[in-house]
């Protein structure tokens, strides 16, 4: 049995061939947040990342758009609705290796930053230092990077209960462009630092993010991030 489809939004389209689907998700009693999927679409093909269950008539939006061939999942703590999808459409399953949180299904594919994914003018960046996985790939074409955990947007919190709102807070988490807290508490090796990943992925040609939490920052988003690694890791 999986886990049902919670409320979400209709796809919007981002860019030519990219689209978005902002969820939520219940993690306990009184505990609601969004959570974001996006979809690349390569001729007939649909590459999901950071995949969220959609609703029936979410997926036969998402089926009208092309076939699902490949599913990525980009960070250990995401992976809930994964096995969904590949018993749904029987698609292609890529992964870092030594996924902790949700060990099953296993990968199809193991990807390193040396690797190239299923997606048009793409690469993988890898935060390389971090203790448990986590990566981000790069739509070159559309200076586009799509995160999870690691680096997030907020201009507003819909989908967040009262009190997932004020948790956050305490975490501190605001709105703008955020390096999640408890992601970079947990990944963090003992006695190290993840600045040179952040400063590795700022040499990155990107301007726009999406990640599995928050809105899409269509501009500015280098530049943002710049000034939040600037202020996290002082």
């Amino acid at each position: 049995m999986h886990p049902p489809a919670h409320p979400h939004d209709p796809l919007q389209q981002l860019y030519p061939g990219v689209y978005w689907v902002q969820g939520s998700i219940r993690m306990g009693p009184g505990l609601r947040m969004n959570r974001n999927m996006v979809i690349v679409q390569n001729h007939n093909e649909l590459t999901l990342i950071n995949p969220v269950r959609l609703s029936a008539q979410g997926l036969a939006s998402l089926e009208a758009l092309g076939k699902v061939t490949h599913l990525l999942r980009l960070g250990d703590f995401h992976g809930l609705d994964d096995a969904f999808y590949l018993e749904r459409y029987g698609c292609q399953f890529w992964a870092q290796p030594e996924q902790s949180t949700y060990p099953q299904p296993t990968p199809d594919h193991l990807f390193t930053d040396q690797i190239a994914p299923p997606l048009p003018d793409a690469a993988f960046f890898v935060f390389n230092t971090a203790t448990y996985p986590e990566a981000a790939p790069l739509l070159k074409q559309h200076k586009l990077l799509i995160t999870v955990d690691s680096v997030q947007y907020h201009a507003n919190f819909r989908y967040f209960s009262g009190i997932t709102r004020v948790v956050f807070k305490l975490l501190g988490f605001k709105q703008g462009i955020n390096i999640g807290g408890p992601w970079r508490k947990r990944v963090t090796p003992k006695g190290g630092s993840l600045r040179a990943d952040f400063d590795s992925l700022l040499a990155l040609d990107f301007d726009a993010i999406v990640a599995a939490h928050g809105q899409p920052l269509t501009a500015g988003a280098k530049a943002a991030l710049r000034q939040e690694v600037e202020q996290v890791f002082k």
